[in-house]
């Protein structure tokens, strides 16, 4: 596995010819908005297969629609699924099983930044849920629909909020404690660093398997993450029209050349940051802590009810 001791920086490519994945199935979470939309929109233009893993089917049915028209010939589907529900998690990657034999790229994408504590059906924070234990259930459960697609890539998107997260503890990292605006970047820090962390493991589970794993900041990008932060909302409106914050578009680039650029394929175990200066920082004590990691997955593994 391909190791290194700093952050990785992407950049806009512009002028470069795109990469094609054509006839590949990229299954990708949060496609009905934001950069999760785009980079699927994009992935249709460069030839590749869609299934759209997403809690609103009619949202879903739009974005399919957009697909159809900006890429005549595109295929694309719709798996219903609301990954703060591990029932529901666990629903669609039966589903998903069920469609396909082979899977090439699976992109974590789905996302949300709460300002409050709010249990989710099955007892966990909803925010934790969403953004780290439903994807770690969906990812292991297609598992074996990605191993026999290799070379095949799993991406995770994450953030540099991840620096915010604070010391976690292994044997009680599900407990984000109460938190309100101010407080609630720090606990949706530390689902980004449990997302970083899952990465780097499951990347050295899979070492040698020809499946990479990789995680990602796409940048500080205008979307309706931080319109859940109404305060917050009009200054990213604002800031949007500066190089200061990112389009959807800008950020979906990070998962578009991650997904399909053939110079990366192999590359794994990192994590990759679109946001300008970030890069040239150490990583954070945990991403170094294998034997924190590995724990983290055992723990995580008990909590959704898979085998470590």
């Amino acid at each position: 596995m391909r190791s290194t001791p700093r952050l990785e920086i992407v950049t806009r490519r512009t002028g470069k010819a795109e990469h094609r994945v054509d006839g590949r199935l990229v299954v990708i979470t949060g496609a009905t908005a934001g950069i999760g939309r785009a980079a699927a929109l994009m992935l249709a233009r460069r030839g590749a297969k869609l299934s759209l893993v997403c809690r609103n089917r009619a949202k879903g049915e739009t974005v399919v629609a957009e697909i159809e028209r900006s890429a005549p010939g595109a295929s694309a589907d719709i798996v219903e699924c609301d990954l703060a529900d591990l029932d529901s998690v666990r629903r669609a990657a039966a589903e998903l099983r069920e469609r396909y034999v082979r899977i090439e790229v699976l992109i974590n994408n789905a996302g949300v930044h709460a300002v409050a504590p709010r249990r989710a059906g099955n007892g966990f924070d909803q925010m934790l849920a969403c953004n780290y234990l439903g994807p770690f259930l969906l990812t292991n459960l297609l598992l074996e629909r990605i191993r026999p697609a290799a070379p095949a890539r799993i991406l995770v998107v994450a953030s540099e909020a991840h620096r915010l997260a604070g010391r976690l503890d292994p044997e009680d990292f599900e407990n984000l404690g109460h938190f309100g605006w101010p407080g609630s970047f720090r606990a949706y820090g530390r689902t980004k660093l449990l997302d970083v962390l899952f990465a780097a493991e499951l990347a050295r589970r899979l070492d040698g398997t020809g499946v990479s794993v990789n995680s990602l900041d796409p940048g500080t990008v205008a979307t309706n993450l931080y319109g859940q932060l109404s305060a917050l909302a009009p200054i990213v409106s604002a800031l949007s029209h500066t190089p200061l914050v990112r389009t959807a578009e800008q950020g979906a680039e990070t998962i578009v050349r991650l997904a399909s650029d053939p110079a990366l394929e192999g590359t794994t175990g990192r994590f990759f940051t679109a946001t300008p200066g970030l890069g040239l920082l150490p990583p954070v004590r945990a991403r170094r802590d294998t034997r924190l990691q590995r724990r983290l997955w055992e723990r995580t593994a008990e909590l959704v009810g898979l085998g470590a």
